[in-house]
């Protein structure tokens, strides 16, 4: 009996197995690891009371009673595509990605906390007051090499590989006009860099952030708070197949002597845009107001600081920020037509900032994080 058929079922079975094993490495792509220690989490404050709050308020640039009264009939922006699932949605504009659901306030945020901790992360924010969560610096440990040394001895020598990357994400809940919430994911990433040809000495540097790792983290997101696997993929990939949609233009211009950016779109979308912007850059966000059109911010100028203290602090080199390296601004949007906005700097009382060099810096900031 010949051998031949025998050799060639094995090399079939062979591919099979290894196409296989690509296969699986490409499915499960995301395994996170914080090396801090997750505290303990307390029950957040009752969010029903968010309500009166202007940092919740319905979508409406009108100031009247009547306006808020009405702003729940408006249309949604002319260039803006839904996904809808249910009680959860994924709506998308130009590049930004964004998640819808009817599920009110007070039933989002402890699923929100189960969601990132159960996905391997540490929250180092938790302000339910805000509607803002963020994670600690973590490492996707699925881009780690499957070699045999790993297999056999990863369980002991575990800490001593790493992928030379650390990834942040900034989950931001705002109420709508519909009596649910809009739900923003942001992803921050480091890299880790030689500074010099010898190779001994690395330092951490950001790397831009990551559209697809929002997306699947919205799409986890979406079962967690009860759409099927199967709708939430599809959801997920057709949005991301939108990825390269057209966007307005974002440039850092002088008016009046003080710099500002022009957006080319109404209020309700130069609002949204910009607060991507300052998640995705770094800000922290104290608090908001929405019909002032006003972000509270602080910002670490450059060379003060670089990450908080915590996971990573040793390697990063942070040390805590004090009240002098913090500086408070409020970042303005304000709407200059149907579908003409502005960007602007002011100080923490609301003036105009008067370091036109600050306000310039953190305007390119924001800008480059515009699509």
């Amino acid at each position: 009996m010949s051998s031949v058929p025998f050799k060639r079922t094995a090399t079939v079975l062979a591919l099979a197995t290894l196409l296989s094993a690509c296969s699986v490495l490409q499915e499960d792509k995301i395994d996170y690891k914080s090396a801090a220690k997750a505290p303990t989490l307390e029950i957040p404050p009752d969010l029903t009371q968010l309500r009166k709050e202007s940092r919740y308020a319905i979508e409406s640039t009108s100031a009247t009673a009547s306006g808020f009264q009405n702003a729940g009939s408006r249309v949604a922006d002319a260039g803006t595509a839904a996904n809808a699932l249910g009680p959860v949605r994924i709506e998308r504009q130009g590049h930004q990605r964004w998640l819808v659901t009817s599920l009110p306030a007070d039933k989002v945020w402890e699923p929100l906390r189960e969601f990132w901790t159960s996905n391997g992360f540490v929250l180092v924010t938790d302000a339910a007051d805000v509607g803002i969560m963020e994670t600690e610096w973590a490492e996707n440990r699925a881009k780690l090499p499957q070699d045999f040394i790993r297999r056999t001895l990863g369980k002991v020598l575990d800490s001593f590989y790493s992928t030379g990357e650390r990834d942040k994400f900034r989950t931001r809940v705002e109420r709508n006009a519909q009596g649910g919430v809009d739900i923003f994911i942001t992803h921050r990433g480091m890299i880790e860099t030689y500074t010099d040809a010898q190779k001994d000495r690395t330092i951490w540097q950001p790397r831009p952030s990551d559209p697809e790792l929002e997306i699947e983290f919205m799409r986890r997101l979406m079962v967690k708070l009860g759409t099927t696997p199967e709708m939430a993929k599809t959801a997920a990939t057709a949005t991301a197949a939108t990825a390269n949609a057209s966007e307005t233009s974002s440039q850092v211009s002088t008016v009046n002597g003080q710099p500002v950016i022009v957006l080319q779109d109404s209020f309700d979308r130069a609002w949204r845009r910009t607060g991507v912007a300052l998640d995705r850059s770094g800000f922290t966000v104290e608090d908001r107001d929405r019909m002032a059109g006003v972000y509270f911010v602080r910002y670490v100028a450059a060379g003060t600081s670089t990450e908080p203290t915590g996971f990573l602090g040793r390697i990063f080199g942070s040390k805590k920020d004090t009240p002098s390296t913090l500086t408070k601004y409020q970042i303005k949007v304000i709407s200059s037509g149907d579908n003409q906005s502005a960007i602007r700097v002011l100080t923490a009382t609301g003036q105009p900032e008067p370091s036109i060099q600050d306000a310039e810096r953190i305007l390119k900031l924001i800008a480059a994080e515009l699509r």
